[in-house]
């Protein structure tokens, strides 16, 4: 089995897309506990950035099809 990342807005108008693919589980569940996968907790200025102009934000991880 394998895992993507989607970015996910709370705005409905923002569509969640895809970030990675094919990863393991183990890789997913890494990649979203990093800080900067979620409005709340991004230090970025990429983040900060993408928060003003789009609202809440976060990366969740989910199987492929």
């Amino acid at each position: 089995m394998t895992y993507m990342i989607q970015r996910i807005y709370l705005d409905a108008n923002y569509r969640r897309h895809t970030l990675k693919k094919g990863l393991t589980l183990e890789q997913a569940q890494a990649y979203c506990s990093h800080p900067d996968t979620s409005s709340s907790t991004c230090t970025t200025s990429a983040g900060k950035h993408r928060t003003r102009k789009r609202g809440p934000w976060f990366d969740s991880y989910t199987t492929e099809d």
